[in-house]
């Protein structure tokens, strides 16, 4: 799907979502985690994370990204402090 078709509301087709499904498999498959070990490691990160900072622990999405060379665990970690500070300093 391209980015224009996002743009204007296209939905995905079912063989696009089917390939996508098909390469996060590939993807997990090839970095060799066993099952359930993804699930652990992003509740490892909210519980350290969290010592520190506020975090939305319900929008904290951690996945796989392979390219030719390598692969990558990316977390992607919304943080509640940045946002208030920003929302308190605007109504000041």
């Amino acid at each position: 799907m391209s980015w224009l078709d996002r743009l204007l509301g296209k939905n995905e087709t079912s063989s696009q979502m089917a390939k996508q499904r098909l390469q996060m498999v590939l993807t997990y498959d090839r970095s060799d985690l066993p099952p359930g070990l993804l699930e652990v490691i992003k509740d490892d990160i909210i519980q350290v994370i969290a010592k520190h900072t506020a975090i939305d622990t319900d929008k904290v999405v951690v996945h796989l990204e392979q390219n030719t060379q390598e692969n990558r665990l990316v977390a992607e970690i919304p943080l509640l402090a940045a946002r208030a500070r920003r929302n308190g300093a605007a109504s000041k």
